[in-house]
């Protein structure tokens, strides 16, 4: 079994409240669900206008399916015109790993 991560850093366009963030961040996350079946959500700098951190996580039998679901996944974030892609971490874990 294989664990994937993705953290992606966002910087958002020229928004003045909290609400207009949560108006471009939660459909991003909606569709990265909705279209690659995955767990995500604003994991990070939730008291900042115009930045956003979302966190992405697959489970998969082999580590080619997650890395090409989570580079999916980056590929649709990055498409966005209405946000900059800072940063993207990916990490895939194997359960047989040592903590």
């Amino acid at each position: 079994m294989y664990v994937g991560t993705l953290a992606l850093d966002l910087l958002l366009g020229d928004l003045r409240s909290l609400k207009e963030k949560r108006s471009v961040v939660r459909p991003v996350v909606a569709e990265l669900r909705r279209k690659f079946d995955v767990s995500a959500a604003e994991a990070g700098h939730q008291d900042l206008h115009r930045r956003a951190l979302v966190g992405v996580a697959v489970v998969s039998a082999d580590r080619a399916h997650c890395v090409d679901v989570l580079d999916a996944c980056e590929r649709l974030v990055a498409g966005r015109p209405e946000l900059d892609l800072l940063s993207a971490r990916q990490r895939v874990f194997n359960e047989s790993e040592d903590e």
